[in-house]
């Protein structure tokens, strides 16, 4: 955790000063992937170039804001709080958008905003998706996804998690509810991660060995995981190539990271599963 971590502060340090970029803004969701990259925001660029903005909806909890206040307060970064109801409303009564187009709304909204802010101020969005969700599309194009840098691309949810603790256990600047909190994308009333996805501790395991040591589904299954499950996340691995080649840059530091250690077609004729 130790090497990583800093392999990820130095990483966005140098894409900074190489791009001749001096600040960072990102959206503080009050969960433990913003938490993270605004840790290492801060550590690499100082407290004073980072800007967090929370984007609460109405489905945001108050815990949501809440905490992620108070990670501002305790790394010291610039913090403000945009609403984005009244913007997300004109979209859907406009369009008549209901379920996951309301859904995917909300985060579209979030992304304009912040690149909104970027093109204004001139800062740089740091994308705040993890390695998990980009492999099997859990995110929203032009929503959550949108961002000039994506700093914990190829770290897994699981790893996201070390890396809060490491990070904590040199000073503690993630709120410790945020760590022990449920994830969720707050897209929809009481949603949680694992309505959509397996548990983290399954689906990390699974992508593993997959992504990085190339085994089929058989091969995966035979390590005692469910072969449906198995199935079903790499065919999500499959469909989603489109969307990991629309993502930010980022930062490898797994043994394969997705882009040019991975090659895969966005379309195919065959079905190996």
């Amino acid at each position: 955790e130790e090497n990583i971590y800093q392999a990820l502060v130095l990483s966005v340090r140098d894409y900074f000063k190489k791009t001749n970029s001096t600040k960072a803004v990102l959206g503080l969701s009050g969960g433990i992937d913003s938490a993270l990259v605004a840790s290492i925001a801060v550590d690499a660029l100082g407290a004073e170039n980072v800007y967090g903005v929370a984007l609460p909806s109405k489905y945001s909890s108050e815990h949501s804001i809440s905490d992620a206040e108070d990670l501002a307060h305790r790394t010291g970064l610039n913090f403000r709080i945009i609403p984005i109801e009244p913007m997300v409303n004109e979209f859907v009564n406009n369009l008549g958008l209901t379920g996951l187009a309301e859904e995917n709304v909300q985060a579209r909204v979030r992304g304009t905003t912040l690149m909104g802010i970027s093109n204004q101020e001139g800062h740089l969005v740091l994308a705040t998706g993890n390695k998990s969700e980009l492999a099997v599309g859990y995110s929203t194009m032009y929503g959550d996804a949108v961002g000039g840098f994506a700093p914990i691309k190829d770290c897994s949810k699981l790893m996201v998690y070390r890396l809060a603790r490491y990070r904590n256990s040199l000073s503690v600047v993630i709120p410790q509810k945020v760590i022990d909190r449920p994830p969720s994308a707050e897209l929809r009333p009481d949603q949680k991660d694992t309505d959509s996805l397996p548990p983290y501790e399954v689906l990390d395991a699974i992508l593993e060995l997959f992504i990085e040591a190339d085994l089929s589904v058989d091969e995966i299954a035979a390590r005692g995981y469910d072969r449906v499950v198995v199935g079903r996340i790499l065919q999500m691995v499959k469909r989603n190539e489109y969307k990991r080649r629309q993502a930010p840059p980022g930062i490898r530091v797994s043994n394969r990271a997705f882009g040019r250690d991975w090659r895969y077609p966005i379309t195919s004729g065959y079905n190996s599963y």
